[in-house]
């Protein structure tokens, strides 16, 4: 595990499950910087499944966060997992000039 990560990835999400629910549920384990579910809620299409991603301003939260696997939530088993952070430069560009 990547310890200086502050984001986790949660799957099997409830595809009932809003993003506004999921701020609640993590926010008691740390503050939130941002929170992304895919797809969002206002999505037309139909989901079988869904994928939040957790930023926390603190690391220590990521660790915290990871005992809410295997907790059920609306109707799915979560799946909690840290996720390494990516350099934005690298991901803008992944090779060097020349």
């Amino acid at each position: 595990m990547n310890s200086s990560t502050h984001v986790i990835q949660v799957t099997n999400v409830s595809p009932s499950t809003t993003s506004e629910q999921m701020r609640t549920l993590f926010g008691f384990l740390g503050n939130i910087e941002e929170l992304k579910l895919f797809p969002p809620d206002d999505s037309p299409l139909p989901v079988t499944s869904r994928v939040c991603f957790v930023k926390f301003l603190e690391s220590e939260s990521v660790g915290v966060s990871q005992h809410l696997t295997n907790t059920v939530f609306v109707d799915r088993a979560l799946i909690v997992v840290p996720f390494a952070e990516v350099d934005k430069s690298f991901a803008e560009s992944p090779f060097p000039d020349g």
